[in-house]
């Protein structure tokens, strides 16, 4: 090919090339001017719709509350929203829980922690079509400001708290908007095991659940559960302020292992290392000895144990009593099995709706308690055992199964869900324990229980130095760890004696549920440590 022809070939190209260009040029600016023209076109709708929407400044999204000004506005609690407030114009705030829209109307179910009530919407001389639309888009737990009217109901709203009225929305202004895709639904996180796999409707698995904790409390359960826990330690502190005692706070970081045993976590300390708390045991006895007489402390206990069970944590609440008593141990259950009926009996009075919210979900029995409260010897507990056909030595201590099928026995005989086992063998309890005066195979020492399973450990403690060294020597304890506290009894130290309670466990079995993860906000296991 000559020079020439290849020139003209490539001119030839450049201008194939140049066309193919400007067609693209052609139909970019084609696309381009459609795509205004829409625009122009939705724009000039939107305005003809905002011109036509008289409801336009009675909804919409809230500027973000930075605390710009001071509303003189009194917001009604849903709880609050009875029969009684019929035909008053309220406002309220309250999370957007499910919508459903049905033509030229809106159904909103609100709710606020445990308590739910149904609002409507609907295209009239207060709310245009435009304002319908809105609310319908609203997503779900959404927080919401809403002006609105209560109306009586003339058939009962089965499916929310509040049964007896709903509410007219007048204006709705969205306050906080929640992302369209939850990790889960509401719904499917209260719907009881069974009913969901009957019906082919999802639940909601454990996991899921603590994963996206700040949902999950969300629930009318949760909402439940946690409003009761708060009203055991209120109960717990009240009964005891009223006998005495003293409310005291004690270090979680120390220096050596509280109950002389393996399973602790170590945490470094500057150059050292030192120990997170098992128990203020140690402490409570040493305010003892300070003479405070009658102590008690609710706080965190952490227990670097490998259980992955439904009723052991590595880290819950303790609910810890430590008393003077003037000539004989069991003045100390009395005050303790006192304590735990005034906590059963506020409970049962005054958290009946937290009770029945959770029963929806968790179908129980009603707890049972007796006054006075039911006191076994161990011996006894190991011969109705050995009658129900278990084989276990005298002073064998007692496997969980064991722990259940004795606690139905008791059930069975006695009619209680809470009773006392008193007279453990000295050898399965901490060498703290006073040994028994008239058996030395046996200790001054109880455990308590609800529904079968074992809620507190206590005993009257060793509180002479002599006999603590002997008894300290006697488990292998290293006494240059432990000086501090055998040295509190060096300078004379009444007799006393205490326990300690678990507070997510005794929500728990009180409420007759199943995982002691379900009555900890933020459970700590073995295997998690979020959120």
């Amino acid at each position: 090919m000559t020079k020439e022809e290849v020139n003209g070939a490539t001119e030839e190209e450049q201008q194939a090339q140049s066309k193919k260009a400007l067609k693209k040029q052609q139909k970019e600016a084609e696309k381009a001017a459609k795509k205004a023209e829409k625009q122009a076109k939705l724009a000039a709708e939107q305005q003809s719709a905002d011109e036509d929407d008289f409801a336009k400044d009675r909804y919409g999204l809230s500027a973000m509350v930075q605390s710009q000004q001071k509303l003189d506005r009194a917001l009604v609690r849903v709880q609050d929203l009875t029969a009684e407030k019929v035909d008053q114009l309220i406002w309220l705030r309250a999370r957007v829980h499910t919508s459903r829209a049905k033509g030229k109307q809106c159904f909103l179910v609100l709710r606020q922690q445990q308590f739910n009530v149904q609002a409507l919407v609907a295209v009239g001389d207060r709310a245009s079509k435009q304002m319908v639309k809105f609310v319908a888009n609203i997503t779900k737990e959404s927080i919401v400001d809403m002006e609105a009217m209560v109306r009586k109901v003339e058939q009962k709203i089965e499916s929310c708290s509040q049964q007896d009225v709903e509410l007219h929305i007048e204006r709705i202004f969205v306050i906080s908007q929640a992302e369209p895709r939850l990790p889960l639904q509401l719904e499917d996180a209260v719907r009881p095991d069974g009913e969901g796999e009957e019906e082919g409707r999802a639940t909601v698995n454990q996991d899921t659940r603590l994963d996206n904790r700040v949902i999950d409390l969300r629930t009318t359960t949760s909402q439940a559960i946690f409003r009761l826990q708060s009203g055991v330690c209120q109960l717990f502190r009240d009964t005891l302020t009223k006998k005495g005692f003293v409310e005291i706070q004690t270090p979680k970081i120390i220096s050596a292992a509280s109950e002389g045993g393996a399973n602790v976590f170590t945490v470094s300390y500057f150059k050292s290392s030192a120990y997170l708390a098992q128990s203020p045991q140690l402490y409570k006895q040493m305010c003892i000895c300070a003479d405070f007489d009658k102590v008690f402390c609710v706080g965190p206990v952490f227990r670097a144990e490998d259980s992955n069970t439904h009723r052991h944590l590595t880290e819950f609440v303790g609910l810890d009593i430590e008393m003077a008593f003037n000539y004989h141990y069991h003045e100390v259950i009395d005050s303790i099995t006192d304590t735990m009926v005034q906590i059963f009996k506020g409970l049962r009075d005054n958290f009946q709706t937290e009770i029945q919210t959770v029963n929806k979900q968790f179908p129980s029995e009603p707890f049972k308690f007796l006054e006075p409260t039911l006191r076994l010897e161990y011996t006894e507990a190991v011969a109705m055992l050995h009658e129900a056909g278990v084989e276990m030595g005298d002073e064998d201590d007692l496997s969980t199964p064991n722990e259940k099928l004795l606690g139905r026995l008791v059930k069975e005989k006695y009619d209680t869900d809470f009773y006392v086992l008193d007279k453990y063998p000295l050898a399965v309890r901490p060498f703290y324990t006073m040994p028994d005066p008239n058996n030395p195979k046996y200790s001054n020492s109880y455990d308590m229980f609800m529904r079968g399973e074992e809620i507190l450990s206590g005993a009257q403690r060793v509180h002479d130095a002599q006999l603590l060294t002997e008894r300290a020597q006697h488990h292998q304890i290293d006494l240059e760890k432990i000086k501090s506290y055998i040295d509190s009894f060096r300078f004379g130290a009444p007799p006393h004696g205490g326990g300690g309670i678990g507070l997510e466990r005794v929500c728990m079995l009180y409420l007759g549920l199943h995982n002691v993860r379900q009555t900890s906000m933020f459970p700590r296991d073995p295997k998690r440590l979020t959120p």
